[in-house]
């Protein structure tokens, strides 16, 4: 029963589509400069794309939108502040992919969390609106965003994305512990899939040693499209799987457990199969340790502890 409703959970989100404009970049430090392009898939119910309107979000400035060929580029303004960028004019026929970008600066005293930058997509007569704000990559109309991250989480600086920092391992037993802030995340570890399968699974253990709640924000990995923190729950006889929303809180003192009967990580529109064997990298984001980036061995399909144990 446990295998076949396992099967159920990832055949439906096979089939999901994930459609959304978003952007290729996932976050940025306070103070950081940086470029941010939007990747937009389709146009607006079979309608050919003929302007985006991309919403800027208070807290980032200096903006300077890249001119596009076939594009006509206009800014408007609030005060001396970009507050939208308009590209239009042109023809993005509802079967092709294009990106568009731009430069700009987010404030040094920018709060960490979720930055949006909404679009408003014309398609002719037809309109597309991605402009919700609740943080929920499950809804139709989500707004992209970035995760900002305090200054100095990251490597920081001037005139780059912050990429995070590279925190050796200290390696007790068998099992690797890596430490940002006040924060230890130990043994983490992937599942093989098969050759085609949309999504794949990781696990790990996150301890915070410190006096505050922190929150796991977000991930990444040049493996898949998107990372997210996964739910698991019976209901009765039914497995339900959700995202979790809103960043996962790490408790002062406490330990989150992400394994493959719990909270764990999916890996959604994997670029390739996971490889027993093969490392895998993670950058986790948290709301105070800031960035870590975290090797993954993947294991059997079926492994349930690090090193890939069964």
């Amino acid at each position: 029963m446990k295998t076949t409703l396992t099967a159920a959970v990832l055949a439906a989100l096979a089939g999901t589509a994930h459609a959304h404009v978003t952007l290729e970049q996932h976050e940025i430090a306070a103070g950081a400069t940086g470029k941010i392009t939007y990747r937009v898939p389709h146009g607006c119910k079979d309608a050919a794309t003929t302007a985006l309107h991309m919403k800027i979000p208070e807290g980032f400035a200096h903006v300077k939108p890249m001119p596009k060929a076939g594009w006509d580029l206009a800014t408007e303004r609030t005060g001396d502040a970009v507050s939208e960028v308009v590209w239009s004019n042109g023809s993005l026929p509802d079967d092709f992919y294009d990106e568009f970008s731009l430069r700009g600066t987010v404030g040094g005293d920018v709060a960490p969390g979720p930055m949006f930058f909404g679009v408003e997509q014309d398609c002719g007569a037809a309109k597309a609106m991605w402009t919700d704000t609740s943080a929920d990559d499950e809804i139709e109309t989500a707004s992209p965003r970035l995760i900002v991250v305090a200054a100095g989480a990251g490597d920081g600086g001037h005139d780059h994305m912050a990429m995070g920092a590279d925190t050796a391992p200290a390696v007790t037993g068998d099992a690797p512990v890596y430490r940002v802030g006040a924060l230890t995340v130990t043994a983490p570890y992937a599942r093989a899939t098969l050759p085609g399968a949309p999504v794949g699974g990781g696990y790990l253990s996150v301890t915070n040693e410190g006096a505050s709640d922190d929150r796991l924000l977000s991930l990444t990995s040049d493996v898949a499209d998107r990372v997210q923190v996964h739910s698991m729950t019976m209901d009765g006889s039914v497995m339900k799987m959700r995202p979790v929303t809103g960043g996962l809180t790490i408790p002062a003192g406490g330990t989150v457990d992400l394994t493959p009967a719990g909270y764990h990580l999916m890996f959604m529109d994997l670029k390739s199969a996971l490889t027993p064997g093969e490392t895998v990298e993670v950058t986790l984001t948290f709301e105070t340790a800031g960035m870590l980036k975290v090797p993954m061995v993947v294991g059997a399909v079926n492994a349930r502890s690090y090193p890939a144990e069964k």
